[in-house]
């Protein structure tokens, strides 16, 4: 189906010239994506709306000629010429800009989750529909090196037909206190639920590698640790004053300061703490900002554990855990199929034959696991699938359209439905 440009992408761009993007949200996710996007050489980013001052004048810096403002809206109404707009806002604060940028236009790169509530995803996967715009939700698992190999591995038919997934997420004992107990993504009324916030990656990424539509959901889970019965004799409110701090395996002060020194590191976890980087700077942040919190003395509600059972169309079945009781690393997966199994770690997949009990490992992928790392490359290639999908105007680059980006969502609310009720929930196609 074809739809006409809107005043906002009119103006013809010169054969050869950069893509014009506007990046909403200077943060982490929005500036690793814009910054990315603009070192490709094929992109620019024209202007940035971004209320924070300091992340503003990060972003200026980093793309010099682009047009600041502190509100989205104000972009909205000024609506320049451009192919698209990245929007990396809070999670509660998707909705309104990705439905007012489709109706002007504009192709979306949406960070995830696409919303907070089931309505909100519903609105922007109809606003994207009927502007004719594209959308990728950055579901960036899909894109990672590793995921493709093991892609290309079920679809040879080594094998078999899968019949069931055994997908691990190994949260990490430090991001859990870092993001989901003492940080942004701590309760569910100001940003959402664990399983949406953190794991609808891997949600969305069982169901690409199963290749078929989730029908049945079951959940369990809970926040089991991190409350204030289990806060140890004697430790105080910061951890800065704590007498059992050095002892205890969440001490802000021994992994902001340890931070230090590490360019990765300071990078993420750190960046999101202070702009510091000397010990008195990170022990004020500690001290005046919520990262030097005792993690039993917070106002989090997120589960720190949660299993998920699956049902696929087909009759595939897959059991998904996400548990921030691990090292912090790459997720785990067992395939079983009836020719064959697959057992990966992120970095190699170790393939057995059932038919001649031959193991073969191969080596699929080679970055890290986390934000901070590219997400195993998948950060760099789902921005150059964008690309190629606004350079081309041919969305099969997108490996994930809105209608598949909103299915993965609807297992995750129907996956907390289900926990909260002791309930199968039942989706339809």
């Amino acid at each position: 189906m074809s739809h006409a440009p809107s005043p906002a992408t009119t103006p013809s761009r010169i054969a050869g010239e950069p893509l014009r993007l506007l990046l909403i949200g200077a943060g982490s996710r929005g500036s690793t994506y814009a910054t990315y996007a603009a070192a490709t050489g094929r992109a620019q980013v024209i202007a940035v709306a971004e209320p924070h001052r300091g992340r503003a004048a990060a972003a200026r810096e980093r793309h010099p000629g682009a047009e600041v403002f502190d509100d989205w809206r104000t972009l909205a109404e000024q609506a320049p010429p451009a192919d698209a707009v990245i929007i990396a806002t809070q999670d509660a604060e998707h909705r309104a800009p990705a439905v007012r940028f489709a109706e002007l236009g504009y192709h979306i790169l949406l960070e995830k989750p696409m919303a907070t509530s089931e309505d909100d995803a519903r609105q922007i996967a109809e606003a994207v529909e009927k502007a004719g715009v594209m959308l990728a939700v950055c579901h960036v698992l899909r894109y990672t090196p590793y995921t493709q190999g093991v892609k290309a591995v079920i679809d040879s038919g080594r094998l078999g037909d899968v019949v069931s997934v055994e997908h691990l997420e190994p949260v990490g004992w430090w991001h859990q206190a870092h993001s989901y107990v003492r940080g942004n993504w701590r309760r569910e009324d100001q940003a959402s639920p664990m399983l949406l916030a953190k794991s609808s990656h891997d949600l969305d990424w069982i169901s690409y590698i199963v290749g078929a539509p989730v029908r049945k959901v079951s959940s369990f889970g809970s926040l089991m640790h991190f409350r204030a019965e289990n806060r140890p004799t004697g430790a105080a409110d910061n951890c800065l004053d704590c007498p059992v701090e050095s002892s205890c395996p969440y001490s802000a002060k021994r992994l902001y300061l340890g931070c230090l020194g590490d360019a990765d590191r300071e990078r993420w976890p750190l960046s999101a703490v202070t702009d510091a980087r000397t010990p008195e700077g990170v022990e004020q942040a500690l001290r005046e900002g919520p990262y030097g919190r005792c993690v039993y003395a917070c106002d989090n509600d997120v589960v720190d554990h949660q299993v998920v059972s699956l049902e696929y169309e087909g009759g595939t079945t897959a059991s998904f855990t996400m548990t921030g009781f691990t090292p912090f690393t790459h997720r785990k997966t067992r395939i079983f199929g009836t020719r064959g199994s697959l057992e990966g770690d992120g970095v190699h997949a170790t393939v057995t034959d059932f038919v001649t009990g031959h193991e073969e490992t191969l080596v699929l992928g080679v970055d890290g696991p986390d934000a901070g790392s590219g997400h195993g490359g998948g950060d760099e290639r789902l921005v150059d699938a964008f690309l190629d999908a606004l350079s081309t105007g041919d969305r099969a680059h997108i490996l994930s359209d809105p209608a598949t980006s909103l299915e993965s969502h609807l297992v995750a609310w129907a996956a907390e439905h289900a926990r909260h009720t002791d309930t199968i929930q039942y989706l339809t196609g």
